[in-house]
């Protein structure tokens, strides 16, 4: 893993030398990329960053869903997106905690509450929800080998406002589920086509919804590593794999549950929230190798150009200030222990005459 990217010391991300896009990469170039991918998906233990990204991911669904229903509030769509949300929930936890939640949910659903308690709230929540694109963000700098070099101070807003953004995002698709259908119907039935628009709107949301989903993947995918990436691309070959990939995991893993599986019968009452892990898990498998996919065509666009990223990418660190302070903490560190190791060793003779002595 790298220890320092200086930005003097790297070609800079859109360096001419390049190919503009993944299309100009020859054939030998992309069997590379693909092998690669794989390599590399197995050797950054991937299957074990997923375990994490789902532990942080079931820790920041209760703000998040907090912080969503007050965005939708907002919007006076408080109350319908509350079903919707615990819909969502449903699978992940127990009746249990579904019935204390409800009310939580629903007295912030219908609550005037404005101003200074509002923003306070949603900021708790962002900052509990933000955990999750913590998490994210170093899985993502495991892959491009890259240390976090980003003080405290500048990483959490930025992690922050990716949160922000993300749950934005979320809620606009939140939206598109809850109120799309009548806003459809009273919209064709203004223009007088009846039902012709809702049946259109009920087939092209999918695919929308389909596109919010790519870019907030491409959004974890662009802005939280420590790297400065190429332009900000709306859709990455990477997230688009991770979603395709995303959609046939689930579509087998949904029907491996319903035909094969005894979960029910293993875990009981448990059996609903093993179930919505191990889809947690498999999502998050599934953006872990689009992200990979995504460092290997940067290496292939890197090696085509004829730079030496066969070992290292080539990529400037966004800040390397916390990867020069733990190198010397750990450079003081060392010689600490060589000066206790020395002290021990000059002593060691003076202990062996005075054995001799005693004998």
């Amino acid at each position: 893993m790298s220890h320092d990217r200086h930005e003097d010391a790297v070609p800079a991300p859109e360096d001419s030398r390049k190919p503009d896009s993944p299309a100009q990469l020859h054939g030998p170039s992309w069997r590379y990329v693909a092998r690669k991918s794989f390599r590399e998906f197995v050797d950054d233990q991937c299957t074990d960053l997923a375990a994490a990204l789902t532990y942080y991911a079931v820790l920041a669904i209760f703000p998040a869903m907090l912080a969503l229903v007050s965005l939708l509030g907002l919007v006076g769509q408080a109350q319908q997106s509350v079903d919707t949300a615990l819909k969502v929930l449903g699978p992940l936890v127990s009746s249990t905690t579904i019935d204390a939640v409800r009310p939580m949910l629903q007295d912030l659903a219908g609550s005037q509450t404005a101003g200074l308690t509002a923003v306070i709230g949603l900021l708790g929540a962002l900052w509990s929800a933000s955990g999750y694109v913590g998490a994210f963000s170093r899985a993502m700098n495991r892959i491009y080998e890259i240390r976090e070099g980003r003080p405290f101070w500048k990483l959490r807003p930025v992690m922050l406002l990716i949160t922000m953004v993300a749950l934005l995002l979320s809620a606009v698709a939140l939206l598109i589920l809850v109120v799309s259908g009548p806003v459809a119907e009273s919209l064709g039935s203004a223009l007088g086509v009846g039902g012709l628009l809702l049946t259109v709107w009920s087939i092209a949301k999918w695919p929308v919804l389909a596109l919010v989903m790519v870019l907030v993947v491409a959004l974890l995918y662009y802005a939280t590593p420590n790297i400065k990436q190429p332009a900000f691309r709306w859709v990455s070959v990477g997230a688009g794999v991770a979603l395709l990939v995303w959609v046939l995991a689930s579509v087998g893993f949904a029907l491996y549950v319903a035909n094969f599986s005894s979960y029910n019968s293993a875990y009981g009452s448990l059996g609903g929230v093993i179930v919505a892990l191990l889809w947690l898990w498999l999502t998050n498998l599934a953006l872990l190798f689009g992200a990979e996919i995504d460092s290997e065509l940067e290496r292939g666009r890197e090696l085509q150009a004829g730079m030496v990223a066969e070992e290292e990418l080539q990529l400037p660190a966004r800040d390397t200030r916390n990867i020069e302070k733990s190198d010397k903490k750990k450079i003081e560190d060392v010689e600490r222990g060589r000066e206790l190791r020395l002290v021990a060793a000059s002593r060691k003779p003076e202990s062996d005459k005075q054995k001799g002595t005693d004998r």
